[in-house]
């Protein structure tokens, strides 16, 4: 058996830090429902939940274990009830949103992933915008992305879509799949192995479910369509890791409403911006209405998208307003708006002395 856990990742980083802890044993977490765990250990699954230390020491939701995680266990069989989660060992990889309503709290949706799948349809879910999203969050997970596009037998313009699509992959591989032939999915599969985890990022309905469904060769997902309005009905309501049989593990996630953008890598995800922002005559440009600006110049000559650089800007600003309240939203407006006369109390001691002056007229 574990043999089995080194077939889903557990390489020598990870024996050698559970090497510290000679005592416990190391399983990693293939299923999360609310505080239950169920883990995969050398000896088959146990079921399991967190000690009182570990919630404890907690700082963040970020601390506590997630699917795919790495974490070291009181015992590896199922006997005297649920075993205890004791450490997490340190993560390479994690998708991370924020939790709702808050400003800090931060949690791991899936941990120790290798290679993303940012997966979009090529019917109506197709969007641009929405795949640099993904790219942007897929990113700063610390895995490696690839697009992949979905029911490619319900697109009567591939071509078209795929040279729209490299304009905004900036390097990123891009796949086409469809689930309606044998070897619709066997372009994903080079990506698969011993010892490598893939997870699926993308709207549900896209067909992530049928994607994993054919990967396994059986069908352990339910799949549903988009509705009639493109929006896609959740067949995933919770996080669970699978083993291929051909090797390695894939990860499937709900819809994209769980991951936010406050933690996407932008300097990956729109490497082309940020490469014209470096031949801006200012450092700071804000490509608004500077001179010898070099981005709005390419977007004069057809050299980049006016959607796409719109779309920067509209996710780095939602970045910084992801999973506050409303409250806090109009806090951080405030606080940017006052920003150049040095925040909002000098703006109210300016607004004071201006009011004395007119006063003393």
């Amino acid at each position: 058996m574990k043999k089995e856990l080194e077939n889903i990742g557990l390489d020598r980083r990870f024996l050698a830090e559970a090497s510290l802890y000679p005592d416990l044993y190391v399983g990693r977490v293939i299923s999360q429902y609310k505080d239950l765990y169920k883990a995969m250990t050398e000896n088959g699954d146990v079921a399991a939940e967190i000690s009182g230390k570990v919630r404890f020491d907690a700082e963040t939701l970020s601390d506590y274990p997630a699917v795919g995680d790495f974490v070291m266990l009181d015992r590896n069989e199922n006997s005297g009830g649920n075993a205890i989660i004791r450490h997490v060992l340190t993560r390479k990889s994690a998708f991370i949103r924020r939790a709702a309503g808050t400003a800090k709290g931060e949690q791991v949706v899936a941990a120790n992933i290798d290679t993303v799948f940012c997966c979009m349809s090529l019917n109506n879910d197709y969007n641009l915008r929405r795949m640099e999203r993904y790219l942007g969050v897929a990113w700063d997970s610390g895995a490696v992305p690839v697009i992949v596009l979905t029911k490619a037998d319900l697109c009567d313009d591939l071509p078209q879509k795929l040279e729209e699509l490299d304009a905004v992959a900036c390097g990123v591989d891009v796949l086409v799949t469809s689930s309606l032939t044998e070897d619709g999915c066997a372009s994903v599969r080079k990506y698969l192995g011993r010892g490598r985890t893939v997870a699926l990022l993308g709207s549900s309905g896209v067909g992530k479910s049928t994607l994993i469904n054919r990967l396994l060769g059986h069908d352990a997902l339910k799949t549903r369509g988009l509705r009639n309005d493109d929006r896609g009905r959740h067949a995933t309501t919770r996080r669970d890791l699978y083993i291929l049989p051909d090797g390695g593990a894939v990860i499937d996630t709900p819809g994209m409403r769980e991951l936010g953008i406050e933690s996407a890598d932008f300097a990956k995800a729109f490497a082309d911006i940020d490469a014209l922002a470096a031949q801006c005559k200012f450092h700071d440009c804000t490509h608004t209405g500077e001179p010898h600006c070099a981005v709005q110049q390419a977007i004069s000559d057809g050299l980049l998208s006016a959607k796409r650089f719109s779309n920067y800007q509209k996710l780095k600003k939602e970045a910084r307003y992801e999973g506050l309240n409303s409250r806090q939203i109009e806090a951080e407006k405030i606080a940017t708006m006052f920003a150049e006369v040095g925040g909002i109390k000098n703006a109210r001691r300016f607004a004071k002395e201006n009011n004395r002056r007119k006063r003393g007229m």
